[in-house]
C-alpha cells in the first residue's frame, strides 16, 4: 500500500498465545487462548515530527513500539517505512534499515553491558554498520558523548556503565541510538526512571537533538506534561486499541473520549485553588487475554450507554479527533 507518510502503521496486530494450565481444564475454554497486546491498531507518522502513545500500564504501548522496530513479529497487518514494508523486505535490506531506526529503552541501566566500556557500547554500531573502523571509533565516539552533553567525551570513554549516575547512562544509550546516524528514533519511556530534577535536562537534550539532526521520534510515555512538552501528535491506548488522536494541543485543550478525560484529569496542578472535574474510573483495566465484548473500556466507563456493551466504536473523525466512542462529541 503506497503512502506518504514516513511511517504508516496498518490494523496492526500482536497476539501471543497462551499456555493453559491444569486448572484452566474446568473453565471449559474452546479453542487457544491469546494474549491480545495490540489489536487493530492504524496511524501514520509524519517526518521530523513526534508522536507520542500514553495509556496505563499493560495497554500495549512498549509491544507496539517493539513491533515497528521489528523486534517482536506481528500477528497480522503492516508497517511501512518510507512506502517500504517492514515485514516484506529481505533480510539484507532489513539489516541496511536499521541503521535507520533506533531505539532508546526505558532503564538505561539494563540496557548497557556492564562488562563493556563506553566505548565499546557506543561504538559497536559504528563498527556493525561500517561508519567507522580503527582509531576512527573513539574519536566518533568522543563526539558523540559530548553532542548528548557529556563534555569533554574523551574523559569517558574507558569508564563502565555503573560508574556514571542514572542521567549519565541515559545520556550515553542516547549517544549509542544516534551512532548509526537514524532518522526514526523510538523512545520507550525514556525519563520514568530518572530523578524530576534530571528529566528537563534529558528531555531539552532529547529536543535540540531533534531539531539539529532533523529527526522523527515516536515517543512512549506515562508522564502526560512530558507528552505535551514533546509532541506534535498523541495517540491514547487502551487495551490494545488506539481509543484517541489527535494534535498535542488540541488533545490536552479539549479531550473527546471518556478515557483521554480521566487521564488527563489525572495530571496534578500546582495551584491548590484551581477546581477542575473529578474522574472516578471504576476497577483496573481488564485482562488482554479476556477483552471485555463491545467498548473496551465500557466496564470502567463514568458514563457508559447500552450500545457500549453490545458493539466495539471504530475510530472516526470527531470534532478534530480521531475517536473510538460511542458517545456524542463533547465540548
Amino acid at each position: 500500500m503506497p503512502t506518504d507518510r514516513f511511517v504508516e502503521v496498518t490494523d496492526l496486530r500482536v497476539h501471543f498465545p497462551v499456555k493453559t494450565g491444569f486448572l484452566d481444564m474446568f473453565k471449559r475454554r474452546k479453542g487457544p487462548l491469546f494474549l491480545r497486546a495490540v489489536d487493530g491498531v492504524s496511524f501514520g507518522i509524519n517526518k521530523n515530527e513526534t508522536m507520542s502513545l500514553v495509556g496505563e500500564t499493560g495497554s500495549g504501548k512498549t509491544t507496539l513500539a517493539r513491533t515497528i522496530m521489528r523486534l517482536i513479529d506481528p500477528t497480522s497487518g503492516r508497517i511501512f517505512f518510507e512506502g517500504r514494508d517492514l515485514f516484506r523486505i529481505s533480510a539484507e535490506e532489513m539489516r541496511n534499515l536499521r541503521r535507520e531506526m533506533q531505539i532508546v529503552f526505558q532503564d538505561p541501566f539494563a540496557s548497557l553491558n556492564p562488562r563493556k566500556t563506553v566505548e565499546e557500547i557506543v561504538g559497536r554500531p559504528l563498527i556493525l554498520h561500517g561508519i567507522a573502523k580503527g582509531s576512527e571509533v573513539r574519536q566518533s565516539v568522543a563526539e558523540l558523548l559530548e553532542m548528548v552533553g557529556l563534555s569533554p567525551g574523551s574523559r569517558f570513554l574507558d569508564r563502565y556503565p555503573h560508574e556514571f549516575s542514572g542521567g549519565q547512562r541515559q545520556r550515553i544509550g542516547i549517544a549509542r541510538a544516534l551512532a548509526p546516524k537514524p532518522r526514526l528514533l523510538v523512545l520507550d519511556e525514556p525519563v520514568s526512571s530518572l530523578d524530576i530534577s534530571i528529566r528537563s535536562q534529558i528531555l531539552n537534550l532529547l529536543q535540540k537533538i531533534k531539531a539539529e539532526l532533523g529527526l522523527t521520534y515516536f515517543l512512549i510515555a506515562h508522564d502526560l506534561s512530558v507528552v505535551r512538552y514533546l509532541s506534535d501528535t498523541v495517540g491514547v491506548m487502551y487495551l490494545g486499541k488506539i481509543v484517541e488522536l489527535a494534535e498535542s494541543e488540541t488533545l490536552f485543550e479539549n479531550p473527546q473520549h471518556p478515557y483521554t478525560k480521566a487521564l488527563l484529569a489525572s495530571i496534578p496542578i500546582p495551584d491548590p485553588t484551581v477546581k477542575r472535574e473529578k474522574i472516578r474510573l471504576h476497577g483496573e483495566m481488564p485482562s488482554p487475554i479476556d477483552v471485555p465484548q463491545g467498548c473496551r473500556f465500557h466496564p470502567r466507563c463514568p458514563c457508559p450507554k447500552k450500545i457500549c456493551a453490545e458493539s466495539e466504536p471504530e475510530l472516526i473523525e470527531m470534532k478534530g479527533h480521531l475517536v473510538a466512542c460511542h458517545r456524542e462529541p463533547m465540548n
